[in-house]
């Protein structure tokens, strides 16, 4: 498990890098929140955090749009995506997602706001950190995509405007759950 260090400067690398993080507990909080931000179908992929939260139920009995059949042409009319987080690094605010699968792509980067449920337990200080767990994923999973996502999608122009969510989503809501999954093979 994290220590509460080790969270707290997780919590303010991913707020510096524009993401929002927020401690819930109850599959039903956890619906509404993500209800209450969602304006328009939620992409919910399968993943073993959702499935153990029943997130399609909860959502849908709080009225809100669930999408499970997932497809390029749902995923780009969609408001927003929810995917579970294998595992997170503080130092950077970054998540890591096991994103082999095109739908896990599809409701983390198209949709204008991504839902990540990340098991506090799941984060690790550094980099450095982080090495022995890439070196279980690729034993588990040699070809794999991981995403590495850190705040909202932006870039900058040669001016250095800065741009959010121009290739991505424009909201990333970290959704920190206790006791959800304490594998980080699992998301």
């Amino acid at each position: 498990m994290a220590t509460q260090g080790t969270l707290e400067n997780f919590r303010a690398a991913a707020t510096v890098a524009g993401a929002t993080t927020v401690a819930l507990s109850t599959p039903a909080d956890i619906a509404a929140y993500i209800h209450r931000h969602s304006n328009g179908d939620i992409l919910l992929p399968p993943c073993v955090s959702s499935s153990r939260l029943q997130l399609a139920n909860e959502l849908t009995a709080q009225g809100a749009t669930v999408v499970t059949a997932i497809s390029r042409e749902t995923a780009a009319v969609a408001a927003s995506g929810v995917t579970g987080v294998n595992f997170a690094i503080a130092d950077t605010g970054t998540l890591v997602i096991d994103s082999t699968t095109e739908t896990l792509r599809l409701a983390s980067t198209l949709p204008e706001k991504h839902f990540a449920l990340l098991d506090p337990r799941n984060i690790v200080a550094d980099d450095r950190a982080a090495v022995a767990l890439m070196q279980r994923f690729h034993q588990h999973q040699p070809r794999n995509y991981l995403a590495w996502i850190t705040g909202p999608s932006r870039t900058a122009d040669i001016e250095r405007v800065l741009t959010i969510g121009v290739h991505g989503p424009r909201e990333l809501h970290i959704l920190l759950i206790e006791n959800l999954a304490d594998d980080p093979l699992e998301a």
